[in-house]
């Protein structure tokens, strides 16, 4: 029964150790996979009769051991798209399984890969070399991220539509000690109509006597010479905004210290009434419209909330997970977040193919986070994961293998020597 047993333990052994080969090539294969995650072997001993008296040949069984919890390298991208993650965690995405009209179709169960070189489809969504889309948290017209939900992430290429002028903020000095008897001062304030042209506004500066804490202030449409706003401005002794007293447009709803003085007031481009509040600082305040020292009129900055129109320049990936699409015209939209999904147990998710996963009962239940809260991984924007795969230390394993193949194969013909020599016996 002995000699028996050692060839069905060797034979057992024989094929723990091809499964441990198996292991080792698949890594070694996979050395240039982006995301890829080695599978190392562990073996365990089958017990058949072991006490104080017997100990009968067992048997050894090849286990997988998973390194999904071991991060690769990252190493540097051309691409904007690629991400990577620095510590737990991976990429939510969906498999595709169809086609409608021309757009692709999704299974509607959650995947999850450390591949990060994602790129833009001809349908706009972010796909990554295995073909997985990449899903993420939607961002609504007033930028508010919608955590409740997954979706794949498409990115239209659109126009940028413009946006009309709706309030101006000025900061500048007006000298308290004027080179002229009657100062005058002009300054243009640029604006957008509705339909996204550039207008101008201009800005003109009164004091009727030289010296004195007060001004009259003048808006006039530079194309039609219209007037759109008067206002009386007074400073107090400490040069900071006392006052505006409108005679043409609407006054601030509120004077005291520390409250914006807004001049409102309707504009016409030959496209119907378009309100602007033109923001001229905080009463008592420096941050607008002051008098303080000086001869000159100083224009220290302007800036108004109009936007031209503008045409699909690029798409790109925020630290936070901010997928930012770009227009020529200098302005971005946040279309959606990328969050990073963790596990209990990363090592027990389910291998699928192209470097992704799916949860089981061991690997515990999706937690969906913002980078880097919770335990999750950081982005690292334009790069990628490389593989895990330590190649010094898989060519050890493969010699191990290999020799512990043959002695298996040794256990094998002795056996059977042994065998031969007992039949022998008779004759």
């Amino acid at each position: 029964m002995s000699i028996f047993g050692a060839m069905t333990t060797a034979i057992a052994g024989l094929s723990s150790q091809s499964t441990a080969f198996s292991n080792v090539g698949d890594n070694i294969a996979n050395t240039q996979t982006v995301g890829y995650k080695s599978v190392d072997t562990i073996f365990e001993d089958y017990i058949t009769v072991s006490n104080a008296s017997v100990n009968e040949s067992g048997s050894v069984v090849a286990r997988p051991s998973y390194n999904n919890s071991v991060q690769g390298s990252i190493t540097t991208s051309a691409n904007p798209l690629n991400m990577a993650i620095s510590g737990a965690g991976f990429f939510p995405v969906s498999a595709r399984n169809g086609t409608v009209n021309g757009a692709p179709t999704f299974d509607g169960t959650q995947h999850y890969t450390r591949a990060g070189d994602f790129k833009l489809d001809n349908n706009g969504y972010m796909v990554n070399s295995s073909g997985n889309y990449l899903t993420g948290w939607p961002v609504d017209g007033n930028g508010q991220v919608d955590q409740t939900r997954l979706t794949p992430l498409q990115v239209g290429q659109s126009g940028y539509a413009p946006v009309a002028t709706s309030t101006a903020t000025i900061s500048a000095n007006l000298p308290a000690s004027p080179s002229s008897n009657v100062p005058n001062y002009t300054t243009e304030l640029p604006v957008v109509d509705a339909q996204g042209t550039s207008r101008n506004l201009e800005l003109t500066w009164t004091q009727p006597t030289a010296g004195s804490n007060s001004w009259n202030l003048n808006i006039t449409q530079q194309q039609t010479g219209a007037t759109v706003a008067t206002a009386a401005v007074t400073f107090g002794p400490n040069g900071t905004l006392s006052s505006v007293t409108p005679s043409l447009g609407t006054p601030p709803p509120n004077s005291t210290t520390g409250q914006p003085a807004l001049l409102g007031f309707q504009a016409d481009f030959g496209l119907g009434p378009q309100k602007i509040q033109l923001n001229l600082g905080n009463f008592g305040g420096t941050d607008g419209v002051t008098q303080f020292a000086g001869t000159n009129y100083n224009l220290v900055s302007s800036s108004q909330n109009g936007v031209r129109p503008g045409s699909f320049s690029s798409v790109s990936i925020q630290q936070n997970g901010n997928v930012q699409v770009n227009y020529d015209n200098g302005s971005s939209r946040v279309l959606a977040q990328v969050p990073v999904v963790t596990f209990a147990s990363p090592d027990s998710l389910k291998r699928l193919d192209g470097q992704a996963f799916s949860a089981t009962n061991e690997s515990g239940t999706a937690r969906v986070n913002q980078t880097g809260a919770n335990g999750a991984g950081s982005l690292v924007v334009s790069s990628v994961e490389s593989s895990n795969v330590d190649i010094a230390s898989e060519f050890t394993k493969l010699i191990v293998a290999q020799r512990a193949y043959s002695a298996n194969t040794k256990m094998v013909t002795t056996a059977d020597d042994l065998l031969q020599q007992t039949i022998d016996m008779k004759r």
